[in-house]
């Protein structure tokens, strides 16, 4: 009789922590949210490879072999400015992230120039797309607990 309780009790558990990784799995943390693939980038921690960035916004974007040069020039200045800016020990974290967010709408605009009309509407709603996942995320908005992936630019 003892020995069938500890068999149930042992069956009990197992089944338990089973179903406690199945549900797991199932369930990701809504903790971890994916951002818009800017383009992947906030998905690595450290800065934005222009090459990589490159090579999909030529994807996205169908850029030409000169728009691709422009624009890996663009971002490798960003890169470059955006370390400056946060080696910079003499700003407040304030000023620091100002400086950074200028420096991004600047490579943004700077980028959407070199752009055709047809790709400038594409890259448009990529932007909108990115700013409308950023203001999810900041003001706690019912979708930006979901856990979904967001729109993919």
């Amino acid at each position: 009789m003892i020995k069938q309780c500890v068999l149930a009790l042992t069956a009990a558990g197992l089944i338990s922590i089973g179903a406690s990784f199945a549900v797991a799995q199932d369930n990701p943390s809504n903790d971890q949210q994916t951002p818009p693939a800017q383009d992947n980038a906030m998905r690595r921690h450290g800065p934005v490879d222009p090459a990589q960035r490159t090579a999909e916004l030529t994807r996205k974007l169908k850029l030409t072999s000169d728009q691709q040069t422009k624009v890996q020039d663009a971002l490798q200045s960003q890169r470059s400015q955006m370390e400056s800016v946060h080696q910079d020990s003499s700003l407040s974290q304030q000023d620091r992230h100002a400086k950074m967010m200028d420096i991004r709408k600047a490579t943004d605009a700077q980028i959407r120039g070199l752009l055709d009309s047809n790709q400038q509407k594409k890259w448009d709603e990529m932007q909108a797309r990115r700013e409308q996942w950023m203001q999810n995320r900041h003001q706690g908005s019912p979708d930006a607990g979901s856990g979904g992936a967001p729109p993919q630019q």
